[in-house]
């Protein structure tokens, strides 16, 4: 098999690369499992927009606060500057944001925002963003997806990347030669026993990146959500209770119905002061409280959140709803400058599996959506400009190598577990 560009990841970051990609290169995308499993269907706040120019340092220092100024500024001044134009793009391709009364883009506030910067689309913005990205790339003559693929490694010489071996949907195993390859693999919730991701996320980037001396950064700095429906099947994928609803009003308690706590604190501080008050309870769970937002928002603002709840037997209309910390997401990665490119040639990372500092030590909240297309742009300007073209040679491959895929699945997971230990 042979391609221009191998792009392995369906989730927004690689989608919007491939819109942005030139119409003449030939692109294969991959992905683990069915197109709209990815984590960025999941996402449920928002994304964030730089309003004006008056709320840049306002901003920029939230950023940074919630990394605890572990973040990389260039980084996070490109993500901030970048992003009315990628709004732009992402209202042309379709996708639909909440409005005003008079019809202008609406915004919300979510935990450690100092001001109203996030635009959703009811809670279910990834879903939205997400599943319209998806439709203008399967309107393009040149890229050709291929679900249930897996990317068992990549194909190296000499610190250049030129293609990929896959596991193909029918179980046969295929190299693909690739001029440029770029992974938007996700993040690494598949390896723990209770996360917002897909269970298929288990860092498989993370690992082949290992196996193949490319740089990685801060590795070890996984965010957990504060607030998760608590259940108690932890084979079942934890389901969000989104920061927005607390940014509109609702209250943590503890097991006496006290509230304890800030609810708007940035995600670790908030996540260790319920860890802290369940530990002093004796308890699995704290409660939350949403009866403080009125009913008709609550319906128009966090329908799936209300739908969800009601399927599990709880009325949040009537009564609190038992939650607790889960792991949500990744801010370490693959290392990567500020085009996306990792530490080996012809080989680039964009969305969780990537990172370029933005989040530093944590991240600030509906800022995923944003730096994952931010960069994902960038990468593909970085690929179109690049007028080498990487020639593969006389590369020997052995595919008999890869034939045992639940051997090299659990290697996989352990290298990517001692990694971000």
């Amino acid at each position: 098999m042979k391609t221009d560009i191998l792009i392995v990841g369906s989730g927004c970051s690689g989608l919007y690369c491939a819109l942005q990609l030139p119409r003449d290169k030939q692109i294969v995308l991959i992905t683990k499992s069915d197109v709209e499993s990815s984590d960025s269907y999941l996402a449920q706040g928002g994304i964030c927009m730089l309003r004006d120019e008056d709320d840049y340092d306002s901003y920029f220092e939230d950023t940074m606060k919630a990394g605890h100024y572990e973040n990389d500024r260039h980084s996070v001044d490109i993500m901030i500057r970048s992003s009315q134009d990628v709004i732009r793009d992402l209202l042309s391709y379709g996708v639909d944001f909440q409005r005003d009364e008079n019809g202008d883009l609406a915004f919300t506030k979510e935990g450690a925002h100092s001001e109203k910067r996030i635009l959703f689309h009811a809670d279910i913005t990834g879903k939205e963003i997400t599943s319209k990205l998806l439709a203008r790339v399967r309107e393009l003559n040149n890229v050709t997806i291929l679900e249930n693929t897996t990317l068992l490694d990549i194909i190296t010489n000499d610190n250049n990347c030129y293609g990929g071996i896959l596991q193909l949907s029918d179980g046969s195993i295929e190299a693909i030669e690739a001029s440029q390859t770029v992974l938007a693999t996700g993040g690494v919730g598949g390896l723990y026993r209770y996360s917002t991701n897909f269970r298929h996320l288990t860092g498989d980037a993370l690992a082949i990146a290992v196996k193949h001396g490319i740089e990685l950064k801060d590795a070890n700095y996984v965010q957990i959500h504060p607030t998760t429906l608590y259940h108690p099947n932890t084979k079942e994928r934890s389901f969000l209770i989104s920061e927005s609803v607390r940014g509109e009003g609702a209250k943590l308690y503890d097991k006496n119905m006290n509230r304890f706590v800030d609810e708007l604190l940035p995600r670790d501080l908030l996540t260790k002061a319920i860890l802290a008050q369940m530990e002093k309870d004796g308890t699995d769970y704290v409660w939350e409280d949403l009866r403080t937002i009125p009913a008709e928002e609550l319906e128009s603002h966090f329908p799936n959140i209300v739908a969800h709840c009601m399927k599990m037997g709880y009325d949040v209309t009537k009564e609190c709803i038992p939650v607790v910390p889960a792991q949500h997401y990744y801010m370490g990665g693959i290392k990567v400058n500020d085009m996306s490119k990792t530490s080996m040639e012809h080989l680039y990372a964009i969305g969780e599996t990537a990172c370029n500092g933005v989040h530093g030590k944590n991240r600030l909240a509906s800022n995923s959506l944003l730096e994952s297309l931010v960069f994902a742009k960038r990468a593909a300007k970085d690929i179109a400009a690049d007028t080498v073209v990487a020639a593969s040679g006389d590369i020997q491959i052995n595919l008999e190598n890869y034939q045992d895929t639940e051997a090299l699945a659990n290697e996989y997971r352990e290298i990517a577990l001692e990694q971000i230990k």
